[in-house]
């Protein structure tokens, strides 16, 4: 999920570059990336221009770690019903990033039916559930004492 909605972001910063440019430019494929996310990593299909004057500002160019704040703090700020200029200032605030309404426009503009797709999908019959404790208890080995934990994980399928 994570993957499409980066994908779809990156998209619609490139249309919304491409619609502000003011040089003829057009889309030029697309570039291969391995990003690490909380979630995992994953490949990442960046798009490209053939002028090379797109600077993505969701994922820079060269950067490794994705972190999914920027786009819950956009979809929850529209969620919110704020204006795309008030998203804008909060974002830049909050990031330093420069992002323009037309961004945020396409941005919430393609993530919204990609989210609606996924919230409709549907689901698996069954979902196995993991609980992981600890209980820390300190033990004394060789003259001194250690916290060590026990770790209890029962399983549910």
């Amino acid at each position: 999920m994570l993957k499409q909605l980066t994908e779809a972001a990156l998209q619609a910063e490139l249309e919304a570059h491409l619609e502000s440019d003011e040089k003829p430019n057009r889309k030029n494929g697309f570039g291969k990336k391995t990003l690490k996310a909380p979630s995992g990593s994953f490949e990442l299909n960046t798009p490209r221009d053939r002028a090379g004057t797109f600077e993505p500002q969701l994922i820079k160019k060269h950067q490794t770690y994705l972190s999914d704040e920027i786009e819950r703090k956009i979809l929850s700020l529209f969620g919110l019903g704020m204006a795309y200029q008030d998203i804008a200032s909060h974002v830049a605030e909050l990031h330093g990033l420069s992002v323009s309404n037309a961004t945020i426009s396409a941005v919430t503009d393609k993530l919204i039916p990609e989210l609606k797709q996924w919230q409709q999908r549907p689901l698996g019959s069954h979902y196995p559930f993991l609980r992981l404790e600890a209980i820390h208890y300190k033990v004394k080995t060789d003259g001194r004492y250690e916290e060590k934990a026990v770790y209890t994980v029962p399983g549910l399928n």
